[in-house]
């Protein structure tokens, strides 16, 4: 089976129940719309929590299949992890914890069957809370120039055409406005990212696209949004 959930930020307590509960195997797979948690806690002395963190998934009965965010460091630059093939494309593995598989942007994956095209990143609307000292930011959280170009070269090799779409955040006509924080200035985000699937989202043929990132369970057509639900991977 295969399962989809969003952002889980370090905490696999949902997963974990779910798990149990539906009696899975390693055989199974839960995708994560980005901000898993997995490589947040790298800096100074915290690096334990992360590896204790990795640890505990490695002890699920479920394989994670997890697309970048923006509350944590790309795998490439996090030492142990190495490119290997999985559903039918390159993606990012720590050897020593096999469960846990990092989409590379820009790949189309077999998942359950559909072509799925993974695009990670987004802008952290808490960038200067964190970089007070009050958690981590890391640099590479949105696409750079040469992820995008490479994403758009697959996307000419695929003749523009898919059946899924996983990213973290999502082209800006489909925002969820209604979840925007009261107390961030929408004039101050870096809505590159948004913009830039904006026009991916404008030519591609696909028949789904999920999201995560805005922390809300939400449905708009073919757009659908992932916060704590967690459900069966399907058109």
């Amino acid at each position: 089976m295969f399962y989809i959930t969003g952002d889980t930020h370090g905490d696999f307590n949902r997963i974990e129940n779910f798990v149990y509960k539906m009696k899975t195997t390693k055989d199974d797979v839960m995708i994560i719309l980005g901000d898993a948690g997995i490589n947040y806690y790298l800096v100074g002395n915290l690096d334990g929590k992360s590896r204790a963190i990795k640890k505990m998934l490695a002890d699920l009965p479920i394989t994670f299949f997890c697309i970048h965010g923006n509350h944590e460091e790309r795998p490439y630059n996090v030492e142990g992890y190495e490119l290997q093939e999985h559903f039918g494309a390159p993606a990012y593995v720590n050897p020593e914890f096999p469960n846990q598989i990092f989409a590379k942007d820009g790949e189309f994956y077999n998942l359950n069957g559909y072509k799925t095209l993974v695009i990670g990143g987004a802008y952290s609307v808490d960038k200067w809370y964190r970089l007070a000292g009050r958690g981590h930011w890391f640099p590479s959280e949105q696409p750079t120039e040469e992820i995008k170009s490479y994403v758009e070269k697959q996307l000419e090799d695929h003749n523009w055409n898919t059946d899924i779409v996983l990213t973290h955040t999502c082209p800006i006509d489909t925002e969820p406005r209604h979840l925007f924080l009261p107390f961030i200035d929408q004039e101050s985000v870096d809505k590159s990212t948004e913009q830039w699937l904006q026009t991916i989202a404008d030519r591609l043929t696909f028949k789904k696209w999920y999201f995560g990132h805005f922390h809300g369970d939400w449905q708009n057509g073919i757009y659908e949004m992932l916060f704590e639900n967690i459900k069966e991977f399907k058109l």
